[in-house]
C-alpha cells in the first residue's frame, strides 16, 4: 500500500455523492514523491508526501 514513510499518510476511502445523491465508492490517494533523503546520516530513497516535503520534515540528500 502507498504510504508516506514520515507521517504514515495512506489511501483514504469514502463516497462520491452526485447532485441526485447517487453514491459511488472512491479513494483519495496521498501525493507521494520518491526522494533521496538523509536517514540516520546516510542517503536513502524514500516515498514522502508533498506536505512533509514542504514543511521541512525531510532533509534531501544533494
Amino acid at each position: 500500500m502507498a504510504q508516506c514513510q514520515v507521517c504514515g499518510k495512506t489511501t483514504r476511502t469514502g463516497m462520491s455523492v452526485s447532485h441526485s445523491h447517487i453514491r459511488n465508492k472512491r479513494k483519495w490517494k496521498p501525493n507521494l514523491q520518491t526522494v533521496n533523503a538523509i536517514v540516520n546520516g546516510s542517503p536513502h530513497k524514500i516515498s514522502v508526501c508533498t506536505r512533509c516535503l514542504r514543511s521541512g520534515k525531510v532533509q534531501r540528500a544533494i
